[in-house]
């Protein structure tokens, strides 16, 4: 069985005991969350797709650990004006493993 979540404004596609990273989810290591913004979930016999979510398909997942991605450096110019502007940047993600997936009953 797998569903595809969308949390964080990107859509990940999710089977059980995957483990991804997701943009940054308030919460402690250990901490057990609810996705509930499932799109479309999945088996061998059938596929539902929501209208835009499943009613009541939830994805559970355990909070692994809370990380940051690594440093992008942003640099802009324009040429003969003397401008020059360099700044990094490092987004903060969370490390989560699925621990269950459970259709609409």
């Amino acid at each position: 069985m797998f569903a595809v979540i969308r949390t964080g404004g990107k859509q990940y596609k999710v089977h059980k005991d995957d483990k991804i990273f997701v943009e940054k989810i308030d919460g402690e290591d250990g901490t057990v969350i609810k996705l509930d913004q499932v799109l479309m979930i999945a088996d061998e016999k059938k596929s539902t797709v929501g209208a835009p979510v499943v009613e009541g398909a939830v994805v559970e997942a355990k909070i692994i650990r809370q990380d940051r991605a690594p440093k992008i450096t942003v640099f802009k110019k324009k040429r003969r004006k003397n401008y020059r502007r360099k700044k990094g940047h490092r987004q903060d993600l969370t490390y989560i493993q699925i621990t269950n997936i459970k259709a609409a009953a």
